[in-house]
């Protein structure tokens, strides 16, 4: 054996942080979806990543930490995706649908996600509690800053509609992936921004301001 093979021990590659915990929580989101919080291990979380059980303790120190953190990035996603639909356009009419979609789109994208944020059955943790609040109160809060911007009312009754817009999407998303409806993704997303349109767009159209 060479002097040069000699000095050259075997060593474990090293990612950066952010994409080490990317990886992490992308190993636990398929454990979380296929057996659930309870029954899921984090033995197998590892298992799942490629890393030693000290290497995800390193990252996470328990398994509730580790769900907290990646129910967080769900609903950072989904926040995202609500502002960057009241961003896509500054037509009104436009963005109640595009708000609408951002919902469906979610709901459809990843059913692991939107069950995490929307149906978790670990709601009695202050911690899971709070993120699950936050999915529906940040979007309630762009939604807000939007209304109160372009059609001219407080912010009391902006929220109020603002709460409504979320919900209606929400429910409406949750109900037509639940049921396999035949109804296309876009007519579902017509349907329902339909009726919001008509009750926010119609009744509260755009502000012109000098």
């Amino acid at each position: 054996m060479t002097e040069a093979a000699q000095s050259s021990p075997r060593t474990q590659v090293r990612l950066p942080r952010t994409e080490r915990r990317a990886q992490l929580l992308t190993a636990a989101q398929r454990v979380f979806a296929a057996n659930g919080y309870h029954a899921a291990a984090m033995d197998e979380i590892a298992e799942q990543a490629g890393v030693s059980k000290p290497v995800l303790y390193q990252h996470f120190p328990g398994k509730l930490d580790l769900y907290i953190a990646l129910l967080e990035s769900h609903v950072d996603e989904l926040v995202r995706r609500v502002r960057a639909a009241l961003d896509s356009t500054t037509d009104n009419k436009q963005r109640v649908p595009a708000t609408v979609g951002a919902f469906f789109d979610f709901v459809n994208g990843d059913a692991g996600a939107f069950r995490m944020i929307f149906e978790s059955d670990l709601r009695g943790e202050p911690a899971v509690q709070q993120a699950v609040d936050r999915a529906t109160s940040a979007s309630v809060d762009a939604i807000t800053e939007t209304i109160t911007a372009d059609a001219g009312l407080d912010e009391d009754r902006a929220r109020l509609l603002a709460v409504g817009l979320v919900g209606l999407s929400q429910v409406s998303a949750r109900f037509w992936l639940a049921n396999h409806s035949s109804i296309s993704r876009e007519e579902a997303v017509a349907l329902t921004s339909t009726l919001a349109w008509r009750g926010i767009g119609a009744g509260f159209p755009l502000q012109h301001h000098s």
